[in-house]
């Protein structure tokens, strides 16, 4: 299905498990060259919830935005580590402006505005995130899962297959959206 494509997902210490586990099992079984990107070279990251460890394959700053179609970004406390690196808040500016597909989930959406590509974005995340979107300029929406051009957000676990599939859909039509505003 995913045959081909490449995506990366991002990994530092305190992932939510399912939030990173799950779409990498499922976009690993829809055939995807599934690369785990981290901040720094640790050899591996546990999860928030202590049972889970993750080992990375390569780093931010060496990670290239054209040589993946989509990323993945779980939330938790990775996110508020994560979001003041420059390598990791340039990757996603980078596969932004390409119009590569950027999924996030739960608190994953911090990165996001992080990166600034909120602006006048329909978006949902984690309710305790919500206000932060909104102050950052997003249309925040109650909603399981959102896609607005090439951003995919959801807010909770129980929405991970809707989510997942989202992402699949979005990779598999190789679509490449504009920036929102662009001609």
């Amino acid at each position: 299905m995913l045959n081909g494509k490449r995506i990366a997902i991002l990994v530092e210490e305190g992932f939510v498990d399912l939030e990173l586990i799950e779409p990498l099992r499922l976009m690993k079984a829809a055939e995807a060259r599934v690369v785990l990107v981290c901040v720094d070279a640790a050899p591996s990251y546990q999860s928030q919830s202590g049972k889970k460890i993750i080992a990375a394959e390569m780093t931010a700053d060496k990670a290239v935005a054209d040589d993946f179609d989509a990323i993945i970004i779980p939330g938790g406390y990775s996110t508020n580590r994560m979001r003041f690196h420059s390598s990791v808040i340039d990757l996603v500016k980078k596969m932004h402006g390409l119009g590569k597909v950027i999924a996030a989930i739960g608190h994953g959406p911090k990165l996001l505005i992080s990166a600034d590509i909120v602006r006048g974005r329909r978006l949902t995340s984690s309710l305790s995130i919500a206000i932060d979107l909104k102050n950052a300029g997003a249309d925040w929406v109650d909603e399981p899962v959102v896609q607005d051009g090439n951003i995919i957000t959801s807010g909770k676990i129980v929405n991970l297959p809707v989510f997942n599939w989202t992402i699949i859909e979005a990779v598999r039509a190789n679509s490449q959206y504009p920036e929102k505003g662009s001609p």
